[in-house]
């Protein structure tokens, strides 16, 4: 008497406090067990109706996974639970991982020695766990006794299998890298991981919500998770398991190691979101291209250029070798970025369109050329045979021309290319490269036409004394690109580095001076001294952070964590991703975000505004722009509570922001 009083607060501990009336559970037993071998086990869960889902082992942002124990013999071991592959589910910014409808959980045990240490008595254990709706979430428990019988060679079917080959992981910053054995033929669907694990270690969760990246590299699938942490604290963990799903309940158990993850020669996945043709995305691109003759940092180049080709007068051949040889400038710069931006991608580097713009060295040498150029244009040098100097241009001044138009393009982007080029970044190397060229190919059309039809060349202005002033009119707009390049060389390094930048424009502009008034000994020593000291500036490390401008919205900074826990308040949540050297962000900023109606609307709405600034180079900007399908910036994304992004336009008008913060529910 004195035992069983004694055993029965624990007895008591083990009866079922809230039942399973919404979803519920039943335990099987594959046979009998045999001594030594692996008896297999399945919880069946059965929905009361179709509202109510159960969970994962790791349920995701909310929710509770199955905690179950088995009243096993001596020598007798539980293995891990064995799941289907779970459906993603998210409700105010929160993923959930669940199982909707009927589902069965299969169990391994190792049995002992002895395999009759049951006796005649069942199987029985203790298993609680969580029903939930969109709204309410109920705690369910169940005491169980095994029965023989069901359906195993299904219930073996449904739950993922487990992969023969182990794969490997790493934490890079506030990323995690897994690559996982899969053959190269496999069709993917929709992959998704699902981890088991929640806690990384070191200070590092995984960020459920956030979009995952995912790359081909042969047999090996590599997925790239945001964290919610950088893990740069001790304790990481020494193995890693989970399920890559493929859609339609399909998908494998992997487990992991840790070990390093090159990406070299890795392809990207295209996001889920279905691209269009590879047609309509060339179209894009060139679209976009032919636009960029408008922007004000091109345009200067390209006024004189079309000048340089009316001076070809009727010579039909010169004109068309001119326009052919700029184009080929053109075409060639555009190529070659993009190639040099899937390169780096593919080696694991964060970069997008206009990264060369986030270093120092490429900034302060734009500002020496383009105040040589400026100084061409004031008259105070001539280049013989240069597009930009107004005069009759040569094949070889012709290409250099398309070169650097294609150049300062760079930093600005219109309507139609950002989807071309996020593009271009996920899909195949040669149609990426397709789309880049195209993009170079709609920028230098219109000096295909005006040398190839000698009717519009005819209604170019006669060449005359006016042309000079025209030319020195033009060292106006690219003086003002001079100035603002200037403004991003001190930015990007203070004061000291913008003396060194400006002592090198002063060498450079001297060099080319002396050096084309056929004094070559001191132009040649100038144009040296200048590459020395560009190089040397070059070289120095920067430390100084970009501090983000004021502004009207009073954004918070981005970062995956914030944006989680903006979404998560239940109020509108306005995404913009800027950068000191993109033109077209700055109008838009001055044109429809820096504006008193729209701090009005955002204020009466509740929306929460975070700004991630990617005037520096920034791993986590940059893996989020890519999860977005974007090539660069400017992105802005528009969430509403409870909902998935909106992507805005890339040029947006003065009622585009309030329009969308009057629409918003009201803010809680």
């Amino acid at each position: 008497m004195a035992l069983s009083l004694l055993a029965a607060p624990g007895l008591r501990a083990q009866e079922p406090r809230f039942g399973d009336e919404n979803i519920a559970v039943s335990l099987f037993a594959d046979g009998a067990p045999q001594a030594g071998e692996e008896w297999m086990l399945a919880l069946q869960f059965r929905p009361s109706g179709p509202e109510w889902h159960g969970y994962y082992a790791n349920p995701g942002d909310a929710g509770q996974g199955m905690d179950l124990t088995l009243d096993l013999p001596d020598g007798w071991t539980m293995g891990e639970p064995i799941y289907p592959v779970p459906e993603r589910l998210v409700i105010a910014g929160l993923m959930n991982h669940i199982y909707e409808g009927e589902y069965t959980v299969l169990v391994p045990v190792r049995v002992g020695a002895d395999a009759s240490a049951l006796g005649r008595a069942p199987l029985s254990g203790f298993v609680t766990y969580l029903a939930c709706t969109d709204r309410i979430c109920v705690p369910q428990d169940a005491r169980l006794e095994a029965r023989q019988g069901g359906d195993f060679a299904r219930w073996r079917a449904e739950v993922a299998p487990l992969l023969d080959r182990e794969g490997g992981f790493e934490v890079i910053g506030e990323t995690l890298r897994i690559a996982i054995p899969l053959p190269a033929d496999l069709a993917l669907g929709d992959p998704h991981v699902f981890l088991r694990e929640d806690d990384l270690g070191g200070g590092a969760r995984v960020d459920y919500a956030a979009p995952q990246r995912f790359l081909r590299k042969g047999n090996l699938l590599v997925a790239e998770i945001p964290l919610a942490g950088d893990g740069s604290g001790e304790g990481g963990i020494a193995s890693l398991s989970g399920i890559i799903g493929f859609g339609d309940g399909q998908g494998l158990r992997f487990e992991a190691a840790p070990q390093a993850i090159p990406l070299d020669g890795a392809v990207p996945l295209p996001s889920d979101a279905a691209l269009p043709s590879l047609w309509l995305l060339l179209a894009a691109a060139f679209a976009g291209g032919l636009l960029l003759n408008i922007m004000p940092c091109v345009f200067p180049i390209l006024s004189l250029k079309a000048l340089a080709l009316a001076r070809a007068g009727g010579d039909e051949t010169a004109a068309r070798r001119d326009a052919l040889a700029y184009t080929a400038g053109v075409v060639l710069a555009c190529a070659g970025l993009g190639a040099l931006v899937m390169a780096l991608r593919a080696a694991g580097q964060q970069v997008g369109w206009a990264f060369q713009l986030q270093e120092p060295g490429v900034v302060l040498a734009l500002f020496a050329l383009t105040a040589a150029i400026t100084a061409n244009f004031s008259g105070l040098f001539e280049l013989p045979g240069f597009a930009i100097s107004g005069q009759g241009s040569s094949t070889g001044g012709s290409f250099a021309t398309g070169l650097l138009a294609a150049l300062v393009a760079t930093p600005c982007t219109g309507p139609f290319m950002a989807l071309a080029l996020g593009a271009a970044l996920v899909l195949a190397p040669m149609e990426g490269m397709a789309i880049f060229a195209a993009l170079g190919l709609g920028l230098a059309l219109p000096f295909l036409v005006i040398g190839f039809v000698p009717a519009i060349r005819r209604l170019l202005p006669r060449p005359g004394p006016w042309l000079e002033r025209f030319r020195r009119w033009m060292a106006l707009p690219m003086g003002l690109t001079v100035a603002a390049l200037g403004w991003l060389v001190w930015r990007l390094g203070g004061w000291p580095f913008l003396a060194l930048a400006v002592l090198v424009a002063i060498l450079v502009v001297a060099g080319a001076i002396v050096l084309l008034g056929r004094r070559s000994r001191f132009g040649w020593a100038a144009l040296a001294a200048a590459l020395v000291l560009g190089w040397w500036s070059a070289s120095q490390p920067v430390a100084r952070e970009v501090t983000a401008s004021e502004s009207l919205l009073d954004p918070q900074p981005f970062s995956q964590a914030a944006l989680a826990e903006a979404r998560a308040s239940g109020r509108p949540v306005f995404v913009w991703f800027t950068a000191d050297w993109c033109v077209t962000c700055k109008v838009n900023e001055s044109v429809a975000i820096e504006r008193e109606a729209t701090r009005a609307a955002f204020e009466k709405a509740g929306v929460v505004s975070l700004r991630g600034d990617w005037t520096r180079r920034d791993e986590a900007i940059a893996s989020f722009l890519a999860d977005q399908g974007a090539a660069g910036v400017p992105l802005y994304l528009w969430y509403p509570p409870g909902s998935e992004a909106r992507q805005l336009p890339q040029v947006l008008t003065p009622e585009a922001l309030p329009a969308l913060a009057r629409a918003a529910p009201p803010a809680p």
